[in-house]
């Protein structure tokens, strides 16, 4: 006879023993952004999306994943995005994959791919979703952050087109009650005349190279127009007496800032220029800028022109320019501010039944109002009518539609005013066409 098994418990750990508790968290650097918020995040797309049409941008979507050697050759390997903040993926292969950390690169890469260069010129394109990178968090910096982002790719190398680009952004944060908003802008010059600039910024540093931080002095030998974005504190003294940039761009190119400046005067858009702002990423050139709400030290968008950009890519020489708001930002500054918009009435109507044969008559009449798009709001896990019209006079629903038992039999419904407390009994095939001329 085969010995039976023994039942006991082989694991080392006593059978009574509780374990210990683990609580889950998104991933550093990252966030949930809560039903609470949700309505601040529509309101601000639907604002975004209606503003990229009126300027004439039209909607494009690229992969979250992009080869490595888009951004590698286009960002600029010694940029702090390409050192140390992007999310590398595993994958099957010789293929290197990057969580994409901005979007210029993967819409610029998507227009040489799909041949836009041979539509009518320049495209306009506008886009929206997260972007990832491996930055140490703070407050408004986020290893997943989203934005929204316009681009003016192919035709002239036309400030009016710096203009627009600004314009767009400008326009969104207006219209998210963003007090106090202004534009720094710079120019950082053109491959004649910004290596010249280059070699005087140099030459200055290096006389004070001891006294750099660790960055810095890594961005002296390697990427020395960097050396002006440093925000360290122990830093700032020398980049307030380093040579301007304004003073070393070529004619051209202070022409062409001039000229921005003309557009934004005529648009009353209020900006500052800002000899030390040169934006972090290489592929820049020219006109460069950052937008500002009242004291807060973040951009709240930012841009610029990249005229070399699809060259780098391997397309033929293609001026382009263009911005990105940070959308995480702009609903942060907004909760600052206390401007946030009011919340907009979704549930016009709310159900109120009582017993369970008019609980199934009721859902079938709510199908008959997403036909035309009247929302509602209901309660099946409250049986007590008592309960259901309290729920319904906190609710921001206009109407109460009551159905009970005697409803049912006589095939009626019960249309309460919730303010006035005025209601009529109505024929149940009739409720859609009674709702809409009240809702009116």
């Amino acid at each position: 006879m085969p010995k039976l098994m023994n039942n006991k418990n082989t694991d080392s750990k006593p059978l009574n023993k509780k374990k210990s508790k683990f609580i889950f968290k998104s991933p550093k650097g990252m966030h949930d952004i809560l039903p609470d918020d949700q309505y601040l995040w529509d309101r601000f797309l639907k604002n975004g999306k209606e503003t990229a049409e009126f300027y004439g941008y039209q909607k494009i979507e690229t992969p979250i994943l992009e080869e490595m050697d888009v951004f590698l050759k286009t960002l600029g390997e010694e940029s702090d995005v390409v050192e140390k903040e992007m999310f590398f993926v595993k994958g099957g292969g010789a293929d290197k994959y990057v969580l994409r950390p901005e979007g210029t690169a993967a819409v610029c890469r998507a227009f040489i791919e799909h041949g836009m260069s041979h539509r009518p010129q320049p495209v306009k394109l506008w886009y929206v979703g997260p972007m990832f990178r491996r930055e140490q968090p703070q407050a408004g910096r986020y290893r997943q952050f989203h934005q929204i982002g316009f681009e003016i790719i192919g035709g002239s190398i036309d400030p009016i087109y710096d203009a627009q680009v600004i314009l767009a952004s400008f326009r969104i944060l207006e219209q998210a009650k963003i007090k106090n908003l202004t534009v720094n802008i710079n120019s950082i010059g053109c491959r004649i005349c910004r290596p010249h600039y280059r070699k005087r910024l140099v030459e200055y540093y290096k006389k004070h190279e001891k006294t750099l931080c660790a960055d810095c002095k890594r961005r002296l030998k390697s990427n020395p127009m960097r050396l002006l974005d440093c925000k360290n504190s122990s830093c700032a003294p020398l980049k307030a007496k380093a040579p301007s940039l304004m003073d070393n761009i070529c004619v051209s190119c202070s022409s062409h800032l001039k000229l921005v400046l003309e557009y934004l005067d005529e648009l009353s858009l209020p900006y500052v220029l800002n000899p030390h702002l040169v934006r972090g990423l290489d592929y820049y050139s020219k006109t460069v800028f950052e937008i500002f709400a009242d004291q807060n030290p973040l951009a709240l968008a930012s841009g610029g022109r990249y005229d070399y950009l699809l060259e780098e890519m391997g397309s033929r020489p293609t001026p382009g320019t263009g911005s990105a708001i940070g959308i995480d930002r702009v609903i942060e500054q907004m909760k600052a501010q206390q401007v946030t918009p009011p919340k907009s009435s979704k549930e016009k109507i709310f159900f109120v039944y009582l017993g369970d044969i008019a609980k199934k008559k009721v859902l079938k009449i709510i199908e008959e109002f997403r036909k035309t798009n009247i929302l509602t709001q209901e309660s099946f896990g409250k049986d007590l009518i008592k309960r259901q019209m309290a729920l319904a006079d906190k609710s921001e629903a206009q109407l109460a539609l009551i159905l009970g038992q005697r409803e049912v039999f006589e095939e009626t419904i019960i249309i309460r005013d919730l303010k006035s407390g005025l209601q009529e009994t109505v024929p149940v095939t009739k409720v859609v066409d009674e709702v809409k001329k009240r809702l009116k």
